[in-house]
């Protein structure tokens, strides 16, 4: 079905006057740069509106946008309701009600019944088969969040966190409109991965409590597409929140629900790997050492898996590993501890460019230096270090600088067998605090 062109809004803002071109009416791009700037100025969000975007409406592609949007373009364009821009209700047609019992019809009345009722069939079809989302626009979207995932932590975290949000509210605006239940669940989809996203950069970038509100949104996303590889990685991403904020026990429980979601992927192989560490971290030991062979074991026996995401949102074994040496030195085993982030080292260094998760590496090497300085070879801890303090400042999120924090709190505990070594290291972790930004939310 051809859809009706909203030739009010096209006729609204051909009759209104270019602020960039004397002369000129406003432009689609123009239009939409307005609505994008006024509604940051007046709500602080931001929104994924486009020229593109413009010309759907114009084409009666998408007959209502979202309140936010109708609100901006009304404001840009000068109206004072959305009748004036075109907007629909875009709700499917009233239906009659039947005659009272006993009414009494002549045929012509039935007729007119029976037409009534046809034409209001005919009227929900036409409004069932409009659609705001095509299969190419959740396709692209899902591109997006891949794409947005693969960056992380080789691209700057801001820019990055804008990316997502707008993505996110994108999905937001096109889940208010009408859509096949086929492509409700897939831009269901779309936006829970995108706020775990949001949930995982918030906790790196220092704010765990923040994370914790877009993982509850995204497990509603996650529920609403009945996707259980975003259960886990929702579940994943909860532990990570509650883990940085020392609250081991919450940490564990989300790790163990997880479990039960993740058959597909590296979700499975990270949430038993973390679940250790929790256990360990809280001080079950019995409990951390059986998850600890867990955790082995599923490494050991699962096949190769592709994960819809990459970057934060996939486990290798190396960065298992990573995981595998904290609990060990958790647990007070720092022999282990090093051999395990050995290990994962090795295989980070041996991993192409393209696949190789620099956090997870770093947060390995810190590993490494930990379990140096428990030995107490600090010379090794200082060798170890090195590369950690050459990450760019804008890499340097919260937790590798909590990190690099406690190599500083243990070199210091370490200071009298240490000599020249341990003030080395206490040195350069104070210079690497002093350059990142996330140390304000540090303390001492």
């Amino acid at each position: 079905m051809v859809p009706e062109p909203n030739r009010l809004l096209r006729a609204v803002r051909e009759a209104t006057a270019s602020r960039q071109v004397a002369g000129a009416h406003m432009s689609r791009r123009e239009l939409a740069d307005a609505a994008v700037a006024w509604l940051h100025e007046t709500t602080g969000r931001t929104a994924a509106l486009d020229a593109h975007y413009i010309a759907k409406l114009e084409r009666g592609v998408v007959r209502r946008p979202s309140q936010h949007y109708r609100a901006a373009l009304r404001a840009v364009l000068g109206v004072a309701a959305d009748v004036d821009l075109g907007f629909s209700a875009h709700r499917p047609p009233a239906l009659v009600a039947t005659p009272p019992v006993g009414a009494v019809a002549t045929p012509n009345t039935v007729e007119e019944l029976l037409m009534s009722a046809a034409e209001e069939s005919s009227g929900f079809l036409a409004w069932a088969e409009t659609t705001n989302v095509g299969e190419l626009t959740v396709d692209q979207m899902h591109a997006e969040v891949r794409r947005i995932a693969h960056s992380y932590l080789k691209a700057p975290t801001l820019p990055l966190f804008a990316r997502t949000k707008a993505l996110r509210d994108r999905a937001f605006t096109l889940l208010a409109g009408h859509q096949d239940p086929r492509r409700t669940r897939e831009l269901y989809a779309a936006a829970g991965w995108s706020l775990t996203v949001l949930s995982w950069i918030s906790v790196d970038l220092g704010r765990p409590d923040a994370a914790e509100d877009h993982a509850r949104a995204a497990w509603m996303c996650a529920e609403r597409a009945d996707h259980n590889a975003l259960r886990a990685w929702v579940r994943a991403t909860q532990h990570t929140a509650a883990f940085w904020q020392a609250d081991y026990t919450a940490a564990a429980q989300y790790a163990a629900d997880g479990l039960s979601y993740g058959g597909t992927g590296t979700a499975r192989l990270f949430l038993s790997s973390a679940l250790a560490v929790d256990l360990a971290h809280a001080g079950q030991v019995e409990a951390a050492e059986r998850a600890l062979l867990r955790a082995q074991h599923v490494a050991e026996t699962a096949a190769p898996a592709e994960d819809e995401l990459a970057g934060p949102l996939t486990c290798s074994t190396d960065r298992a590993g990573s995981l595998w040496s904290d609990a060990e030195l958790a647990l007070g085993r720092a022999d282990a501890a090093l051999s395990f982030a050995d290990r994962a080292v090795a295989a980070f260094e041996a991993t192409a460019e393209q696949r190789r998760n620099r956090g997870s590496e770093r947060m390995a090497r810190l590993q490494q230096v930990k379990a140096h300085l428990a030995l107490g070879d600090l010379r090794s801890a200082e060798d170890a270090l090195r590369p950690v303090l050459d990450t760019p400042a804008a890499q340097r999120v919260r937790p590798l600088v909590h990190r690099v924090t406690e190599v500083g709190v243990l070199a210091a505990q370490a200071g009298g067998t240490g000599g020249a070594a341990a003030r080395r290291i206490r040195g350069a972790v104070a210079d690497f605090r002093g350059n990142t930004v996330a140390t304000r939310e540090l303390g001492p």
